[in-house]
Protein backbone atom coordinates (compact mmCIF):
# COMPACT_ATOMS: atom_id res chain seq x y z
CA UNK A 1 0.00 0.00 0.00
CA UNK A 2 1.32 3.69 -1.41
CA UNK A 3 1.43 6.29 1.36
CA UNK A 4 1.96 9.78 1.03
CA UNK A 5 5.22 11.13 1.91
CA UNK A 6 5.53 14.36 4.32
CA UNK A 7 5.68 16.95 2.37
CA UNK A 8 3.02 16.07 0.19
CA UNK A 9 0.19 15.01 2.95
CA UNK A 10 1.50 18.47 4.64
CA UNK A 11 0.79 20.42 1.29
CA UNK A 12 -2.44 18.15 0.24
CA UNK A 13 -3.41 19.05 3.89
CA UNK A 14 -3.12 22.86 3.19
CA UNK A 15 -4.94 22.99 0.97
CA UNK A 16 -7.86 21.42 2.05
CA UNK A 17 -8.10 23.28 5.18
CA UNK A 18 -7.36 26.65 3.31
CA UNK A 19 -10.68 28.42 3.57
CA UNK A 20 -9.48 30.67 0.21
CA UNK A 21 -9.29 27.28 -1.78
CA UNK A 22 -12.94 26.70 -3.76
CA UNK A 23 -15.36 24.00 -2.93
CA UNK A 24 -15.44 22.43 -6.70
CA UNK A 25 -11.37 22.07 -6.35
CA UNK A 26 -11.28 20.72 -2.80
CA UNK A 27 -13.99 18.34 -3.62
CA UNK A 28 -11.90 16.61 -6.81
CA UNK A 29 -8.83 16.25 -4.38
CA UNK A 30 -11.12 14.63 -1.97
CA UNK A 31 -12.35 12.51 -5.06
CA UNK A 32 -8.69 11.34 -5.43
CA UNK A 33 -8.27 8.81 -2.08
CA UNK A 34 -6.55 6.31 -2.47
CA UNK A 35 -5.03 7.09 -5.32
CA UNK A 36 -1.75 7.97 -3.79
CA UNK A 37 0.28 7.88 -7.15
CA UNK A 38 -1.50 10.42 -8.36
CA UNK A 39 -1.52 12.78 -5.04
CA UNK A 40 1.79 12.26 -4.26
CA UNK A 41 2.55 13.66 -7.68
CA UNK A 42 0.06 16.66 -7.13
CA UNK A 43 1.58 17.33 -3.66
CA UNK A 44 5.33 15.99 -3.36
CA UNK A 45 6.36 19.56 -4.18
CA UNK A 46 5.31 23.22 -5.23
CA UNK A 47 5.48 23.87 -9.46
CA UNK A 48 8.74 25.16 -9.49
CA UNK A 49 9.44 28.58 -10.95
CA UNK A 50 12.78 28.22 -12.82
CA UNK A 51 14.40 30.66 -14.81
CA UNK A 52 11.57 30.43 -17.78
CA UNK A 53 8.95 30.76 -15.00
CA UNK A 54 6.12 27.84 -14.38
CA UNK A 55 4.88 25.08 -16.36
CA UNK A 56 3.17 22.19 -15.42
CA UNK A 57 0.00 19.95 -15.85
CA UNK A 58 -3.13 21.67 -15.51
CA UNK A 59 -4.99 20.75 -12.60
CA UNK A 60 -5.69 21.11 -8.40
CA UNK A 61 -2.32 20.68 -6.79
CA UNK A 62 0.80 22.68 -5.49
CA UNK A 63 2.51 20.88 -8.61
CA UNK A 64 -0.07 21.72 -10.99
CA UNK A 65 -1.34 24.67 -13.06
CA UNK A 66 -3.94 26.31 -11.65
CA UNK A 67 -5.30 29.31 -10.84
CA UNK A 68 -4.01 29.31 -7.39
CA UNK A 69 -0.48 28.29 -8.22
CA UNK A 70 -0.48 31.37 -10.90
CA UNK A 71 -2.28 33.87 -8.67
CA UNK A 72 0.52 32.75 -5.86
CA UNK A 73 3.41 33.27 -8.73
CA UNK A 74 2.00 36.84 -9.54
CA UNK A 75 1.92 37.94 -6.06
CA UNK A 76 5.72 37.19 -5.80
CA UNK A 77 6.30 38.62 -9.41
CA UNK A 78 4.11 41.49 -8.36
CA UNK A 79 6.60 42.48 -5.43
CA UNK A 80 9.46 42.01 -7.70
CA UNK A 81 7.34 44.43 -10.29
CA UNK A 82 7.08 47.14 -7.78
CA UNK A 83 10.82 46.84 -6.49
CA UNK A 84 12.17 47.03 -10.22
CA UNK A 85 10.04 49.76 -11.14
CA UNK A 86 11.96 52.92 -11.44
CA UNK A 87 9.88 55.69 -14.21
CA UNK A 88 7.06 57.61 -13.13
CA UNK A 89 3.82 56.78 -12.92
CA UNK A 90 2.63 53.09 -11.53
CA UNK A 91 4.40 50.46 -13.07
CA UNK A 92 2.44 48.27 -15.71
CA UNK A 93 2.54 45.01 -16.90
CA UNK A 94 1.75 43.16 -20.68
CA UNK A 95 0.24 40.32 -20.51
CA UNK A 96 -0.82 37.97 -23.25
CA UNK A 97 -1.96 34.01 -23.82
CA UNK A 98 -2.27 31.78 -26.09
CA UNK A 99 -4.41 28.66 -26.91
CA UNK A 100 -4.27 26.88 -24.69
CA UNK A 101 -6.68 25.58 -22.07
CA UNK A 102 -7.36 27.64 -19.41
CA UNK A 103 -4.81 30.22 -21.07
CA UNK A 104 -7.72 33.23 -21.26
CA UNK A 105 -8.87 32.83 -17.24
CA UNK A 106 -4.88 32.58 -15.81
CA UNK A 107 -4.54 35.53 -17.95
CA UNK A 108 -7.25 37.52 -16.59
CA UNK A 109 -6.22 36.08 -12.74
CA UNK A 110 -2.55 37.15 -13.68
CA UNK A 111 -3.65 40.73 -14.13
CA UNK A 112 -6.16 41.35 -11.31
CA UNK A 113 -3.38 40.01 -9.01
CA UNK A 114 -1.55 42.61 -10.32
CA UNK A 115 -4.22 45.20 -10.21
CA UNK A 116 -4.68 44.19 -6.29
CA UNK A 117 -1.07 45.16 -5.89
CA UNK A 118 -1.51 48.72 -8.27
CA UNK A 119 0.28 47.51 -11.13
CA UNK A 120 -1.41 48.66 -14.11
CA UNK A 121 -2.21 45.14 -16.30
CA UNK A 122 -2.76 45.89 -19.76
CA UNK A 123 -4.12 43.00 -21.25
CA UNK A 124 -4.41 41.39 -25.17
CA UNK A 125 -7.92 39.72 -25.06
CA UNK A 126 -7.81 37.05 -27.13
CA UNK A 127 -4.49 35.17 -28.51
CA UNK A 128 -1.10 36.93 -29.71
CA UNK A 129 2.64 35.46 -29.77
CA UNK A 130 5.04 35.27 -27.04
CA UNK A 131 7.34 37.73 -29.95
CA UNK A 132 4.69 40.49 -30.00
CA UNK A 133 4.49 40.31 -26.29
CA UNK A 134 8.24 41.03 -26.16
CA UNK A 135 7.76 43.33 -28.28
CA UNK A 136 5.04 45.14 -26.86
CA UNK A 137 6.80 45.14 -23.53
CA UNK A 138 9.69 47.21 -24.97
CA UNK A 139 7.15 49.78 -27.68
CA UNK A 140 4.81 50.73 -24.17
CA UNK A 141 7.62 50.86 -21.94
CA UNK A 142 6.09 48.84 -19.63
CA UNK A 143 8.05 47.48 -16.31
CA UNK A 144 7.38 43.68 -17.51
CA UNK A 145 5.25 41.04 -19.15
CA UNK A 146 3.89 37.63 -19.03
CA UNK A 147 2.96 34.95 -21.60
CA UNK A 148 0.43 32.01 -20.73
CA UNK A 149 1.47 29.20 -22.44
CA UNK A 150 3.45 25.96 -22.48
CA UNK A 151 4.88 26.34 -25.64
CA UNK A 152 4.85 22.94 -28.15
CA UNK A 153 4.20 20.73 -24.67
CA UNK A 154 1.78 18.08 -24.64
CA UNK A 155 -2.49 19.57 -24.25
CA UNK A 156 -2.48 18.62 -20.89
CA UNK A 157 0.03 21.27 -20.07
CA UNK A 158 0.30 25.11 -19.12
CA UNK A 159 2.79 27.47 -18.15
CA UNK A 160 3.74 31.38 -17.40
CA UNK A 161 6.71 33.32 -18.79
CA UNK A 162 7.92 36.09 -17.17
CA UNK A 163 9.18 39.32 -18.83
CA UNK A 164 11.39 41.85 -17.84
CA UNK A 165 11.64 45.48 -18.63
CA UNK A 166 13.41 44.89 -21.94
CA UNK A 167 11.49 42.37 -23.19
CA UNK A 168 13.14 39.85 -22.33
CA UNK A 169 13.04 36.28 -20.28
CA UNK A 170 13.72 36.76 -16.65
CA UNK A 171 17.34 35.95 -16.27
CA UNK A 172 18.69 33.80 -13.21
CA UNK A 173 19.66 36.74 -11.07
CA UNK A 174 16.25 38.30 -12.09
CA UNK A 175 14.17 35.01 -11.28
CA UNK A 176 16.14 34.36 -7.88
CA UNK A 177 14.45 37.53 -6.33
CA UNK A 178 10.97 36.70 -7.72
CA UNK A 179 10.95 33.17 -6.45
CA UNK A 180 12.26 34.65 -3.34
CA UNK A 181 9.27 36.48 -2.89
CA UNK A 182 7.06 33.83 -4.07
CA UNK A 183 8.04 31.52 -1.01
CA UNK A 184 7.30 34.24 1.24
CA UNK A 185 3.67 33.80 0.03
CA UNK A 186 2.88 31.88 2.88
CA UNK A 187 -1.07 30.74 2.13
CA UNK A 188 -3.47 32.06 -0.78
CA UNK A 189 -5.07 34.35 1.57
CA UNK A 190 -1.89 36.44 1.21
CA UNK A 191 -2.04 37.15 -2.08
CA UNK A 192 -3.73 40.54 -2.87
CA UNK A 193 -6.26 40.41 -5.93
CA UNK A 194 -8.91 42.98 -7.03
CA UNK A 195 -12.49 42.16 -9.34
CA UNK A 196 -12.18 42.42 -12.77
CA UNK A 197 -15.00 45.33 -12.16
CA UNK A 198 -12.66 47.21 -9.37
CA UNK A 199 -9.36 46.91 -12.12
CA UNK A 200 -11.26 48.49 -14.79
CA UNK A 201 -13.18 51.29 -12.64
CA UNK A 202 -9.38 52.12 -11.29
CA UNK A 203 -7.90 52.06 -14.74
CA UNK A 204 -5.55 49.27 -13.34
CA UNK A 205 -6.93 46.82 -15.87
CA UNK A 206 -6.24 47.94 -19.34
CA UNK A 207 -7.40 46.27 -22.60
CA UNK A 208 -5.25 46.25 -25.80
CA UNK A 209 -5.26 45.49 -29.47
CA UNK A 210 -5.59 46.41 -32.91
CA UNK A 211 -2.89 49.49 -32.78
CA UNK A 212 -0.65 47.56 -30.93
CA UNK A 213 -1.20 44.60 -33.46
CA UNK A 214 -0.22 47.13 -36.39
CA UNK A 215 2.76 48.38 -34.48
CA UNK A 216 4.01 44.89 -34.51
CA UNK A 217 3.57 43.97 -38.19
CA UNK A 218 5.45 46.90 -38.91
CA UNK A 219 8.42 46.22 -36.71
CA UNK A 220 8.34 42.94 -38.06
CA UNK A 221 8.62 43.55 -42.20
CA UNK A 222 11.03 46.33 -41.91
CA UNK A 223 13.68 43.41 -41.28
CA UNK A 224 12.85 42.90 -44.78
CA UNK A 225 15.84 43.16 -47.47
CA UNK A 226 14.76 42.60 -50.69
CA UNK A 227 10.87 44.31 -50.35
CA UNK A 228 10.98 45.62 -53.82
CA UNK A 229 11.80 42.36 -55.43
CA UNK A 230 8.92 41.05 -53.00
CA UNK A 231 6.52 43.96 -54.17
CA UNK A 232 7.17 42.52 -58.22
CA UNK A 233 6.93 39.22 -59.52
CA UNK A 234 9.27 37.48 -56.69
CA UNK A 235 6.16 37.49 -54.12
CA UNK A 236 3.84 36.33 -56.48
CA UNK A 237 5.79 33.07 -57.73
CA UNK A 238 6.66 31.74 -54.49
CA UNK A 239 3.97 29.00 -53.45
CA UNK A 240 3.01 28.55 -49.94
CA UNK A 241 1.89 26.85 -47.56
CA UNK A 242 1.02 27.35 -44.06
CA UNK A 243 0.10 25.94 -40.60
CA UNK A 244 0.10 27.95 -37.28
CA UNK A 245 -0.73 24.34 -35.50
CA UNK A 246 -3.84 25.58 -34.23
CA UNK A 247 -2.21 28.83 -32.04
CA UNK A 248 -1.48 32.57 -31.85
CA UNK A 249 0.20 32.78 -35.71
CA UNK A 250 -2.21 32.73 -37.93
CA UNK A 251 -3.08 36.04 -37.97
CA UNK A 252 0.58 37.88 -38.05
CA UNK A 253 2.16 34.90 -40.46
CA UNK A 254 -0.82 35.85 -42.59
CA UNK A 255 -0.81 39.35 -42.43
CA UNK A 256 3.69 39.48 -42.80
CA UNK A 257 3.07 37.20 -45.66
CA UNK A 258 0.41 39.95 -47.38
CA UNK A 259 2.35 42.98 -46.25
CA UNK A 260 5.41 42.29 -47.94
CA UNK A 261 4.14 40.86 -51.15
CA UNK A 262 3.87 36.97 -50.54
CA UNK A 263 0.08 36.27 -52.44
CA UNK A 264 0.34 32.84 -53.58
CA UNK A 265 0.04 31.45 -49.41
CA UNK A 266 -2.44 28.71 -49.15
CA UNK A 267 -3.31 27.99 -45.02
CA UNK A 268 -3.86 23.93 -43.68
CA UNK A 269 -7.75 24.81 -43.07
CA UNK A 270 -7.91 22.05 -40.25
CA UNK A 271 -5.03 23.77 -38.47
CA UNK A 272 -6.11 26.83 -38.66
CA UNK A 273 -8.30 27.37 -36.21
CA UNK A 274 -7.23 27.64 -32.53
CA UNK A 275 -7.61 24.73 -30.51
CA UNK A 276 -6.04 23.91 -27.01
CA UNK A 277 -6.25 19.81 -27.54
CA UNK A 278 -4.33 20.16 -30.91
CA UNK A 279 -6.84 17.45 -32.21
CA UNK A 280 -4.98 17.52 -35.50
CA UNK A 281 -1.17 16.23 -34.04
CA UNK A 282 0.41 14.56 -31.68
CA UNK A 283 2.34 17.81 -30.37
CA UNK A 284 2.00 21.17 -32.07
CA UNK A 285 5.66 21.13 -32.39
CA UNK A 286 7.18 22.24 -35.93
CA UNK A 287 10.72 20.61 -34.49
CA UNK A 288 8.72 17.00 -35.62
CA UNK A 289 8.21 15.81 -38.94
CA UNK A 290 5.00 14.65 -37.86
CA UNK A 291 3.28 18.12 -37.11
CA UNK A 292 3.85 18.78 -41.09
CA UNK A 293 1.38 15.79 -42.44
CA UNK A 294 -1.34 17.95 -43.09
CA UNK A 295 0.49 20.74 -44.70
CA UNK A 296 2.55 17.97 -46.34
CA UNK A 297 -0.27 16.55 -48.22
CA UNK A 298 -1.45 20.04 -48.83
CA UNK A 299 2.03 20.89 -49.80
CA UNK A 300 1.76 18.33 -52.87
CA UNK A 301 -1.48 19.08 -54.21
CA UNK A 302 -1.27 22.48 -54.90
CA UNK A 303 3.09 22.43 -55.98
CA UNK A 304 4.13 24.31 -53.03
CA UNK A 305 7.84 25.45 -53.03
CA UNK A 306 8.03 25.63 -49.62
CA UNK A 307 6.19 24.97 -45.98
CA UNK A 308 6.06 26.45 -42.93
CA UNK A 309 4.39 25.86 -39.22
CA UNK A 310 4.83 27.71 -36.35
CA UNK A 311 3.78 26.11 -32.75
CA UNK A 312 0.82 27.47 -30.56
CA UNK A 313 2.66 31.09 -28.82
CA UNK A 314 4.14 31.22 -32.62
CA UNK A 315 8.19 31.41 -30.91
CA UNK A 316 9.34 28.38 -33.33
CA UNK A 317 9.27 28.06 -36.70
CA UNK A 318 10.37 25.26 -38.84
CA UNK A 319 10.47 24.90 -42.90
CA UNK A 320 9.93 21.91 -45.31
CA UNK A 321 11.31 22.47 -49.08
CA UNK A 322 11.20 20.47 -52.01
CA UNK A 323 14.51 18.12 -52.53
CA UNK A 324 15.72 17.06 -56.17
CA UNK A 325 13.38 14.32 -56.57
CA UNK A 326 10.11 16.99 -55.54
CA UNK A 327 9.86 14.89 -52.02
CA UNK A 328 9.30 17.20 -49.38
CA UNK A 329 12.24 17.86 -46.82
CA UNK A 330 12.14 18.69 -43.47
CA UNK A 331 14.88 21.28 -42.59
CA UNK A 332 16.31 21.43 -39.08
CA UNK A 333 16.62 24.21 -36.98
CA UNK A 334 20.49 24.08 -38.18
CA UNK A 335 19.67 24.23 -41.40
CA UNK A 336 17.09 27.21 -41.46
CA UNK A 337 19.18 29.18 -39.67
CA UNK A 338 22.44 28.34 -41.54
CA UNK A 339 19.76 29.54 -44.36
CA UNK A 340 18.74 32.54 -43.16
CA UNK A 341 21.78 33.58 -41.63
CA UNK A 342 23.22 32.97 -45.32
CA UNK A 343 20.98 35.07 -46.90
CA UNK A 344 20.26 37.89 -44.77
CA UNK A 345 23.80 38.71 -44.47
CA UNK A 346 25.00 38.07 -47.95
CA UNK A 347 22.02 41.00 -48.74
CA UNK A 348 23.27 42.97 -46.19
CA UNK A 349 26.71 43.07 -47.42
CA UNK A 350 25.37 43.34 -50.96
CA UNK A 351 23.68 46.42 -50.58
CA UNK A 352 26.41 47.70 -48.44
CA UNK A 353 24.46 47.66 -45.05
CA UNK A 354 26.21 44.92 -43.25
CA UNK A 355 27.84 47.23 -40.30
CA UNK A 356 31.48 46.34 -39.75
CA UNK A 357 30.88 45.27 -35.70
CA UNK A 358 27.84 42.82 -36.81
CA UNK A 359 27.24 39.82 -34.17
CA UNK A 360 25.55 37.38 -34.76
CA UNK A 361 24.51 34.88 -31.03
CA UNK A 362 23.89 31.50 -30.65
CA UNK A 363 23.88 28.98 -27.81
CA UNK A 364 26.09 26.46 -27.14
CA UNK A 365 23.71 23.14 -28.38
CA UNK A 366 23.79 24.64 -31.61
CA UNK A 367 25.19 24.26 -34.78
CA UNK A 368 28.89 25.45 -35.47
CA UNK A 369 27.73 25.91 -39.02
CA UNK A 370 26.15 29.30 -38.88
CA UNK A 371 29.24 30.66 -36.85
CA UNK A 372 31.21 29.63 -39.95
CA UNK A 373 29.00 31.61 -42.32
CA UNK A 374 28.63 34.69 -39.96
CA UNK A 375 32.39 34.73 -39.53
CA UNK A 376 32.66 34.14 -43.78
CA UNK A 377 30.69 37.80 -43.74
CA UNK A 378 32.62 39.01 -41.09
CA UNK A 379 30.50 38.68 -37.97
CA UNK A 380 31.50 38.10 -34.66
CA UNK A 381 30.31 35.36 -33.08
CA UNK A 382 28.89 34.88 -29.36
CA UNK A 383 27.62 31.31 -27.61
CA UNK A 384 25.34 31.22 -24.81
CA UNK A 385 23.54 29.00 -22.36
CA UNK A 386 20.59 27.65 -24.25
CA UNK A 387 17.62 29.67 -23.62
CA UNK A 388 16.72 32.83 -26.18
CA UNK A 389 16.56 34.52 -22.41
CA UNK A 390 20.52 34.95 -22.59
CA UNK A 391 20.41 35.86 -26.27
CA UNK A 392 18.69 38.73 -25.18
CA UNK A 393 20.52 39.33 -22.49
CA UNK A 394 23.72 39.97 -24.61
CA UNK A 395 21.53 42.02 -27.13
CA UNK A 396 21.12 44.47 -24.26
CA UNK A 397 24.89 44.64 -23.48
CA UNK A 398 25.45 45.57 -26.98
CA UNK A 399 22.34 48.66 -27.64
CA UNK A 400 24.02 49.76 -23.76
CA UNK A 401 27.46 49.23 -24.90
CA UNK A 402 27.49 49.63 -28.61
CA UNK A 403 30.83 47.66 -29.25
CA UNK A 404 28.18 45.73 -31.60
CA UNK A 405 25.73 45.46 -33.85
CA UNK A 406 23.43 42.59 -33.27
CA UNK A 407 22.04 40.90 -36.90
CA UNK A 408 20.83 37.19 -35.74
CA UNK A 409 20.36 35.06 -33.26
CA UNK A 410 19.27 31.58 -33.17
CA UNK A 411 18.65 27.90 -31.23
CA UNK A 412 19.06 24.75 -33.04
CA UNK A 413 15.40 24.12 -31.42
CA UNK A 414 13.46 26.24 -34.26
CA UNK A 415 14.26 29.70 -32.34
CA UNK A 416 15.09 33.06 -34.35
CA UNK A 417 15.25 36.56 -34.07
CA UNK A 418 16.77 39.02 -36.50
CA UNK A 419 16.47 42.48 -35.96
CA UNK A 420 16.24 44.42 -32.23
CA UNK A 421 12.62 44.87 -31.74
CA UNK A 422 12.21 41.83 -29.59
CA UNK A 423 14.27 40.13 -27.07
CA UNK A 424 12.89 36.52 -27.82
CA UNK A 425 12.77 34.42 -30.42
CA UNK A 426 10.17 35.25 -33.03
CA UNK A 427 8.09 32.51 -35.51
CA UNK A 428 6.74 35.41 -37.51
CA UNK A 429 10.34 37.46 -38.34
CA UNK A 430 11.78 34.10 -39.28
CA UNK A 431 8.52 32.63 -41.65
CA UNK A 432 8.76 35.81 -43.25
CA UNK A 433 12.87 35.50 -43.60
CA UNK A 434 12.79 32.30 -44.94
CA UNK A 435 10.14 32.74 -47.38
CA UNK A 436 11.93 36.04 -48.30
CA UNK A 437 15.36 33.67 -48.81
CA UNK A 438 12.79 31.32 -51.28
CA UNK A 439 11.73 33.59 -53.50
CA UNK A 440 14.87 35.49 -54.06
CA UNK A 441 16.67 32.09 -54.96
CA UNK A 442 13.74 31.00 -56.70
CA UNK A 443 14.29 34.03 -59.14
CA UNK A 444 18.05 32.58 -59.79
CA UNK A 445 16.38 29.11 -60.54
CA UNK A 446 17.38 27.31 -56.93
CA UNK A 447 15.43 25.71 -54.22
CA UNK A 448 16.44 26.43 -50.65
CA UNK A 449 17.17 22.58 -50.76
CA UNK A 450 20.05 23.78 -53.58
CA UNK A 451 21.57 26.33 -50.92
CA UNK A 452 21.72 24.18 -48.44
CA UNK A 453 23.95 21.41 -50.10
CA UNK A 454 25.93 24.80 -51.59
CA UNK A 455 26.37 25.94 -47.87
CA UNK A 456 27.74 22.24 -46.92
CA UNK A 457 30.43 22.13 -50.22
CA UNK A 458 31.51 25.86 -48.76
CA UNK A 459 31.37 25.40 -45.12
CA UNK A 460 31.77 21.79 -44.48
CA UNK A 461 29.30 18.83 -44.04
CA UNK A 462 28.00 19.54 -40.59
CA UNK A 463 25.36 17.31 -39.02
CA UNK A 464 23.39 17.20 -36.14
CA UNK A 465 20.83 15.27 -33.70
CA UNK A 466 19.13 14.72 -30.89
CA UNK A 467 17.75 12.51 -29.01
CA UNK A 468 15.66 12.95 -25.73
CA UNK A 469 13.97 10.81 -22.47
CA UNK A 470 11.00 11.87 -20.74
CA UNK A 471 11.19 10.27 -17.44
CA UNK A 472 7.94 11.75 -15.68
CA UNK A 473 6.78 12.80 -12.12
CA UNK A 474 9.05 12.39 -8.56
CA UNK A 475 11.11 8.92 -9.83
CA UNK A 476 12.05 10.63 -13.30
CA UNK A 477 13.68 13.70 -11.64
CA UNK A 478 15.79 11.66 -9.86
CA UNK A 479 16.77 9.44 -12.69
CA UNK A 480 17.45 12.44 -15.10
CA UNK A 481 19.89 13.92 -11.90
CA UNK A 482 21.51 10.31 -11.40
CA UNK A 483 22.23 9.94 -15.48
CA UNK A 484 24.04 13.75 -14.71
CA UNK A 485 25.78 12.93 -12.07
CA UNK A 486 26.81 9.55 -13.64
CA UNK A 487 28.63 11.54 -16.73
CA UNK A 488 29.87 14.26 -14.31
CA UNK A 489 31.69 11.98 -11.96
CA UNK A 490 32.94 9.48 -14.75
CA UNK A 491 33.49 11.25 -17.53
CA UNK A 492 34.70 8.83 -20.99
CA UNK A 493 38.30 9.03 -21.69
CA UNK A 494 36.65 8.46 -25.25
CA UNK A 495 33.68 8.08 -27.43
CA UNK A 496 33.05 5.51 -30.47
CA UNK A 497 36.56 5.50 -30.48
CA UNK A 498 37.28 8.96 -30.98
CA UNK A 499 39.61 10.63 -27.84
CA UNK A 500 37.58 13.19 -25.74
CA UNK A 501 39.50 16.62 -25.94
CA UNK A 502 38.04 18.21 -23.40
CA UNK A 503 34.63 17.48 -20.75
CA UNK A 504 32.91 21.25 -20.26
CA UNK A 505 30.67 21.43 -17.21
CA UNK A 506 29.00 24.35 -17.02
CA UNK A 507 27.55 23.71 -13.98
CA UNK A 508 31.00 25.63 -12.68
CA UNK A 509 30.03 29.18 -14.90
CA UNK A 510 32.50 28.38 -17.74
CA UNK A 511 33.41 31.05 -19.91
CA UNK A 512 31.64 34.12 -17.81
CA UNK A 513 28.36 32.49 -18.20
CA UNK A 514 25.60 31.30 -15.32
CA UNK A 515 26.34 28.49 -14.09
CA UNK A 516 23.92 25.70 -15.60
CA UNK A 517 23.20 21.70 -15.43
CA UNK A 518 24.65 21.05 -18.37
CA UNK A 519 27.48 19.15 -19.45
CA UNK A 520 29.75 18.95 -23.50
CA UNK A 521 32.08 16.91 -24.46
CA UNK A 522 34.25 17.64 -27.21
CA UNK A 523 36.07 15.27 -29.09
CA UNK A 524 39.66 15.15 -31.31
CA UNK A 525 37.63 14.89 -34.17
CA UNK A 526 35.85 18.37 -33.87
CA UNK A 527 32.36 16.59 -32.81
CA UNK A 528 30.85 16.89 -29.59
CA UNK A 529 27.88 15.99 -27.70
CA UNK A 530 25.93 17.57 -24.54
CA UNK A 531 23.65 16.33 -22.35
CA UNK A 532 21.34 18.84 -20.48
CA UNK A 533 17.92 18.35 -18.58
CA UNK A 534 15.21 20.40 -19.95
CA UNK A 535 14.14 23.32 -18.05
CA UNK A 536 10.22 22.65 -19.47
CA UNK A 537 9.75 19.04 -20.02
CA UNK A 538 10.43 15.78 -18.26
CA UNK A 539 13.30 15.34 -20.51
CA UNK A 540 17.03 15.10 -20.78
CA UNK A 541 18.40 16.47 -23.95
CA UNK A 542 21.71 15.01 -25.53
CA UNK A 543 22.77 16.66 -28.38
CA UNK A 544 25.04 15.57 -31.05
CA UNK A 545 27.11 17.33 -33.65
CA UNK A 546 29.64 16.30 -36.15
CA UNK A 547 31.62 17.96 -39.30
CA UNK A 548 32.09 15.23 -42.42
CA UNK A 549 34.60 15.33 -44.91
CA UNK A 550 30.76 14.43 -47.49
CA UNK A 551 27.37 14.03 -46.35
CA UNK A 552 27.95 10.28 -46.11
CA UNK A 553 30.80 10.86 -43.72
CA UNK A 554 28.91 12.94 -41.53
CA UNK A 555 26.25 10.82 -41.16
CA UNK A 556 28.37 7.80 -40.70
CA UNK A 557 29.93 9.82 -38.45
CA UNK A 558 27.19 10.80 -35.96
CA UNK A 559 25.43 7.61 -36.11
CA UNK A 560 28.53 6.00 -34.45
CA UNK A 561 28.55 8.67 -31.80
CA UNK A 562 24.76 9.19 -30.88
CA UNK A 563 24.44 4.99 -30.60
CA UNK A 564 27.87 5.02 -28.47
CA UNK A 565 26.52 7.99 -25.78
CA UNK A 566 23.22 6.47 -25.59
CA UNK A 567 23.96 3.18 -24.65
CA UNK A 568 25.53 4.62 -21.67
CA UNK A 569 22.57 6.81 -21.32
CA UNK A 570 20.05 4.18 -21.87
CA UNK A 571 22.27 2.04 -19.17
Amino acid sequence: MTTLSEQAQRNLDQWLNDESIDAATKEELQGLQGQDKELEDRFYRDLEFGTGGLRGVIGAGSNRMNSYTVGRATQGLAEYIVSAHTGEGKPSVIIAHDSRHFSPEFSLEAALVLAGNGIVAKLFPSLRSTPELSFAVRNLKATGGIVITASHNPPEYNGYKVYNNSGGQLVPHEAEQVISNIREVSSFAAIKRISREEAEQQGLLVWLGKEEDEDFIQAVTAISVNRELLQGEAGKALNIVYTPLHGAGNLPVRAGLERLGFTNVSIVSEQEAPDGNFTTVKSPNPEEREAFTLAIKLGEEVDADILIGTDPDSDRMGAVVKDPDGKYFVLTGNQSGAIMIHYYLSQLQEQGKLPSNGAVIKTIVTSEMGAAIAEHYGATVFNTLTGFKYIGEKMNQFEQSGEHTYLFGYEESYGYLAGNYARDKDAVVAALLISEAAAYYKQQGKTLYDVLQELYEQFGHFQESLESRTLKGKDGVAQIQGIMESWRTDSPAEIAGVKVSEALDYSKGLDGLPKENVLKFLLEDGSWFCLRPSGTEPKIKVYFAVRGDSGADATARIQQLTAAVMQRVDG
